[in-house]
């Protein structure tokens, strides 16, 4: 029985990323933390260990429930980890225009400018 696994493999075991070697660039980025520290991809991971995976802007935190070497199917994978992600609030799309509205007026574009937060002039 294996008793830990290095955080690259498992986290293209367990369909975190889609290869090994996108996995490997996310732990040398510094994207990839394990209980708190930044892991390089041959640092291992034993059960129990707390992960953090900045994918998109946004933190995903799993729990290691069962150590992985092989890739394995989907309902598999997600059984090898406990998901902790906080919910995510919606965002409202800012500035979206419908597709041949054509370029914004003044005033729109003045509008999208509020929106986003440009609305105030430089010193």
């Amino acid at each position: 029985m294996v008793d830990s696994v290095r955080v690259d493999s498992w986290l293209w075991a367990v369909r975190v990323y889609k290869t090994r070697s996108a996995a490997t660039t996310a732990c040398r980025a510094g994207h990839v933390r394990v209980n708190g520290d930044k892991a390089k991809a041959a640092q291992t991971v034993r059960i129990g260990d707390e992960l953090r995976i900045r994918i998109s802007g946004f933190d995903r935190i799993l729990i290691v429930r069962q150590l992985l070497v092989k890739r394995v199917g989907a309902p598999l994978a997600a059984l090898a980890y406990e998901d902790r992600t906080p919910e995510r609030e919606p965002q409202a799309a800012l500035g979206l225009r419908d597709r041949g509205a054509g370029r914004p007026t003044k005033r729109e574009r003045r509008e999208i400018d509020r929106l986003r937060g440009r609305d105030t002039p430089p010193d």
